[in-house]
């Protein structure tokens, strides 16, 4: 008698392949998902600290925390805001990002399709060295260099540009104002950008730079047709992830900024402020219900930050399609 053996069906494949997995995989399959729920209950955490601290403050502040010009929870009634923090955190970082982009895309270029490879590399390897000097280097190399150079410029601003306002200075004293922290900003975050951005470009399909070429187009043709375009959405997350770094850097912006807690749209007078620079300047001073309102203002921060860093998740997220380009 001749005996047939059942085709196999999906359910038994199913099994053989789940009974082939090594117990290497599934130890590095268990550790990978524990450190991926573990970071989430960290978030959690730390958004359940600011948030009840937050209301502990809030809930005895006697203004309005969005629009109060003033910070004194020691005062009687205790009168704290957030206004001139989160206009001083924008606005700096918005001046660090028009300055840094640009020049971060131009070093990218030239770094990935300009220079001879004998430049390209140890250009690169400079530019990775500046993304790890810590902050505070770049906080004292500000304060003790940028600051008194940048007096010339500020006086040159006021003379031919004092007519748009917000370069009249209407103030006396040194650079240590809102836009001196922006252009050290940019410094500081100029190097991230560069990295990411020079990264994506190197990830553009070659054989559309060919046919490019092939069909008689510059090379800055090439670049504009095929680099860029497959480029933008790299280069908008590679901006936001300077933009992280801006809104919430703290030594840097403390050594540099002489803080004043007035609102002002003179950028070139000194003074202003920022949330992670007043955090720092006011925590070892303030008594319990002060460090209360200072994690109030670290819970807007954290709020910025989760969205400015979601945004670029959901733009990397869109993008799926060139994914395997260089295939």
């Amino acid at each position: 008698m001749v005996t047939t053996t059942p085709p196999a069906t999906d359910q038994n494949r199913s099994r053989r392949a789940s009974s082939a997995v090594r117990p290497g995989d599934r130890i590095f399959s268990g550790l990978s998902k524990g450190s991926g729920i573990t970071l989430l209950v960290i978030m959690a955490a730390i958004a359940v600290f600011l948030t009840y601290r937050a209301v502990l403050a809030i809930s005895d502040d006697s203004a309005n925390f969005f629009t109060t010009f003033e910070w004194n929870p020691a005062g009687d009634p205790p009168v704290f805001g957030i206004a001139v923090l989160a206009f001083g955190t924008i606005v700096s970082s918005v001046i660090a990002m028009a300055i840094a982009v640009p020049v971060a895309i131009g070093i990218a270029l030239f770094i990935s399709h300009y220079a001879p490879r004998k430049l390209a590399k140890p250009l690169a390897y400079v530019v990775d060295l500046l993304a790890a000097v810590p902050s505070i280097i770049y906080g004292l190399w500000g304060a003790i260099f940028l600051v008194p150079y940048l007096d010339g410029l500020n006086q040159w601003l006021d003379q031919y540009l004092g007519w748009t306002y917000i370069f009249d200075k209407s103030a006396d004293g040194v650079a240590r104002n809102m836009f001196t922290v922006g252009i050290l900003l940019a410094i500081m975050i100029l190097p991230i950008i560069t990295n990411v951005t020079r990264e994506v470009f190197l990830q553009a399909p070659k054989m559309h730079e060919e046919a490019a070429l092939a069909l008689g187009a510059t090379r800055w043709e090439v670049i504009r047709m095929a680099v860029l375009p497959f480029g933008r959405s790299g280069i908008i997350s590679a901006s936001m992830l300077g933009l992280g770094r801006a809104l919430g850097e703290t030594m840097a912006v403390a050594v540099v900024l002489s803080p004043s807690f007035a609102l002002s749209l003179h950028l070139l007078d000194p003074g202003g402020g920022t949330f992670a620079q007043n955090i720092a300047a006011k925590f070892n001073e303030a008594d319990a219900y002060g460090r209360d309102a200072l994690i109030a203002s670290g819970l807007v921060l954290f709020v910025i930050t989760l969205l400015v860093n979601g945004a670029a998740r959901m733009i990397i997220a869109r993008r799926k399609e060139y994914s395997g380009a260089n295939a």
